[in-house]
């Protein structure tokens, strides 16, 4: 089994750990633009080579796309002349546009997933041991890959220990706005409030483990993050004015000092852990 993984960070580097575990006969081969990455990669034994031309992937068994989205969209444009057995499989966190782009000559190759794992920090350095185990991926789509694509991706997934749900790219874009995209939007907007205040050190200091929680993924880069509000714009929208919607009527409740009525808001709000 070859492996190729192009972007060796946080999904990238966890993917060729999770790999090496899952096959006890495989190369994994890497690529990524930052140099000190795929020093890393080497040192911490998540690759086994570094390449530093596209087309060394050509012929591999699965290429694993771990790159901001807009990168993706990119590099879709390079792989046109990939090798007929070959499955790519984008990790992105959005689908539609994605899909949309990839030359008709190796759609049949390709596979959108999404896996719902992460944290908030990126590099070699924070790959885990373990992150893909246990989580949720969607594959979008499916009708228009190749049957032998669809079952190299699921069985991999299934062997490093992942859920597998399916969803149209639409329906999953539109999901993922809500459910991951809008709350990145949430911390971010929180963690500017915070930073405008007068003593922003002096509030830190108070700061306990909820906004500990609700800011962390404040911390999730930028670059990535500017990418998927880019091409999900319009499912982020939709969010972040339902939100709007709820802190209004949040607001309007504390101003009018209707008690009552903020407390059964907050009461249908304790409802959503019943699904959790």
């Amino acid at each position: 089994m070859r492996i190729g993984i192009i972007g060796l960070g946080l999904m990238g580097g966890s993917l060729g750990i999770a790999a090496k575990r899952a096959y006890s006969d495989v190369e994994v081969i890497g690529f990524d633009h930052n140099d000190q990455h795929c020093t890393e990669a080497l040192e911490y034994g998540i690759v086994d080579k570094i390449i530093d031309d596209i087309g060394d992937f050509f012929g591999v068994d699965m290429l694993f796309l771990a790159i901001p989205v807009d990168g993706i969209i990119e590099i879709l444009k390079n792989l046109s002349k990939v090798a007929e057995k070959t499955t790519i499989i984008d990790l992105g966190s959005t689908k539609e546009k994605i899909i949309s782009v990839v030359p008709p000559t190796i759609r049949q190759n390709f596979i959108a997933a999404h896996p719902m794992t992460g944290t908030e920090k990126s590099g070699p350095s924070a790959a885990i041991d373990g992150l893909y185990h246990g989580k949720a991926v969607v594959l979008c789509d499916l009708k228009d890959s190749g049957e032998k694509q669809q079952n190299m991706a699921k069985n991999f997934f299934a062997k490093i220990g992942m859920k597998i749900f399916y969803m149209e790219a639409k329906e999953h874009d539109k999901h993922a706005a809500y459910i991951s995209h809008m709350p990145h939007a949430l911390s971010y907007a929180l963690a500017n409030s915070v930073m405008k205040q007068e003593n922003p050190k002096a509030i830190i200091a108070l700061a306990g483990g909820g906004f500990k929680d609700m800011s962390r993924i404040a911390k999730s880069s930028p670059n990535m993050w500017r990418d998927v509000f880019h091409q999900n714009k319009e499912y982020l929208l939709d969010g972040i004015e339902c939100f709007s919607e709820e802190l209004d009527m949040c607001k309007k409740f504390v101003e009018e000092e209707s008690w009552e009525e903020l407390h059964q808001w907050m009461t249908k709000a304790n409802d959503l852990h019943k699904i959790l």
